[in-house]
């Protein structure tokens, strides 16, 4: 549910000092997330860790192209981080809860690709729970304070919306990944079945976050569900073409995708009209 927030009687020295070092902190943690990516040429993230990551790793990995949106996320962190600190927002009531929480993901993020160029993939996966922990905070900070600035509010909960719904499906193929570079793979339900379950869970998860913003951060279902179809669908064209076939996953990866994209839309169009 959405609560108003009070109001400052105006900054504190604590709060000059959170939005420099939240712009400042978010600008090096981008950074060296594009670096450590192989952004400017070093080891991309498919051929790190032995290619446990890679687009033919396991039946759940989305296809290379799907990770262009990390473009349109990192350009989003890092507009959030320049929006938070303009002159008026240092004691913005809802900045104050949720500056330091967007930081920490971003280093997260970046130390997620320090864990997988170093090789740990089970590493990986506790980074990257730890990471969707903190987006799943961000989202319900977002949702208990009200907005103060229109385009402070898009801003940041349509950013935080794609990441969290990216981050979802990447949590999904970390997990699948770990668990067949310990000769586990698919838990004794067979390839199809067990892709098959967690594409569906990515697209329960897209719904669940749209249940819970679409009365009140209509930006943040929707774009939770864009961001989770986004890397569904493309977990069904690595399924479709290329060495790993499996047209159960396919199929039920298009399923899902259409899924998470369309049902917030739809949750936000109903709760508008019984407003």
């Amino acid at each position: 549910m959405s609560a108003p927030t009070g109001t400052s009687a105006g900054p504190t020295a604590a709060d000059r000092v959170r939005q420099v070092v939240v712009l400042v902190g978010a600008l090096v943690a981008v950074a060296a997330a594009a670096i450590g990516a192989g952004a400017f040429g070093g080891q991309p993230i498919e051929q790190a860790a032995d290619g446990a990551l890679s687009a033919e790793a396991t039946v759940v990995a989305p296809d290379n192209p799907a990770f262009r949106i990390w473009s349109v996320i990192y350009l989003g962190l890092v507009v959030t981080a320049v929006v938070q600190a303009l002159p008026g927002r240092a004691a913005d009531p809802r900045w104050r809860v949720t500056s330091w929480w967007v930081l920490a993901s971003m280093v997260l993020n970046a130390l997620w690709i320090g864990v997988v160029q170093a090789g740990s993939v089970w590493g990986s996966v506790v980074v990257i729970a730890v990471l969707l922990v903190v987006l799943g905070i961000l989202v319900d900070r977002l949702v208990r304070h009200a907005r103060t600035r229109t385009l402070d509010g898009v801003v940041v909960e349509a950013t935080v919306g794609l990441y969290l719904g990216w981050v979802s499906v990447a949590t999904l193929a970390n997990v699948a990944a770990a668990l067949a570079s310990e000769d586990v793979g698919e838990l004794g339900l067979g390839a199809s079945a067990w892709g098959s379950t967690l594409v569906v869970a990515g697209a329960v998860v897209a719904v669940g976050v749209a249940a819970r913003t679409a009365p009140h951060r209509p930006v943040i279902a929707v774009a939770t569900g864009l961001a989770t179809g986004w890397g569904l669908a493309w977990i069904a064209v690595a399924r479709f073409q290329g060495p790993l076939l499996d047209d159960t996953v396919a199929y039920a990866a298009v399923l899902s995708a259409v899924v998470a994209a369309v049902v917030p839309v739809v949750l936000v169009v109903v709760a508008r009209r019984r407003r």
